[in-house]
């Protein structure tokens, strides 16, 4: 099952009535299957923020916007941790070729630093020898 079937497989889900649109009340309803309270003013704000039409429910669109908003959003906080993990112990902010040689040895390669800096330099593209985090995110990407 692709991604689209299963967001259409929760969206129909979540439209209790049918009408291809979540409510406030049906979007409370989830909540509370899934152990959470949430007013129906909470569910009113919330599909307020998310709908894009301006009716107040949501669409099988802001639904997969949403959904895939927050996974983007978790992508980076993920690559935020890696980055913190390969970068120099002094907390410079970058990945220098030591750094990524001691990371690398954690993980069971060795590699020289030689071959760090060769690395590197692919994805480096300021020029200045080490990656920044944005760097870091293009060549995870």
């Amino acid at each position: 099952m692709d991604k689209e079937q299963q967001y259409k497989r929760v969206f129909k889900h979540l439209d209790v009535n049918g009408d291809g649109k979540i409510s406030p009340p049906e979007l409370q309803i989830c909540i509370g299957k899934i152990g959470e309270d949430l007013s129906l003013e909470e569910a009113e704000f919330a599909a307020e923020l998310m709908d894009s039409d301006g009716d107040g429910l949501l669409s099988f669109d802001d639904l997969v916007k949403v959904v895939e908003s927050a996974n983007e959003e978790e992508k980076v906080k993920d690559l935020k941790l890696a980055f913190k993990m390969y970068e120099e112990m002094e907390g410079c902010g970058c990945i220098t070729p030591k750094s990524l040689k001691r990371m690398l040895s954690k993980l069971g390669e060795s590699r020289t630093v030689d071959e760090c800096e060769l690395m590197i330099k692919k994805f480096d593209l300021d020029g200045n020898g080490v990656l920044d985090f944005q760097e870091f995110q293009d060549m995870m990407s």
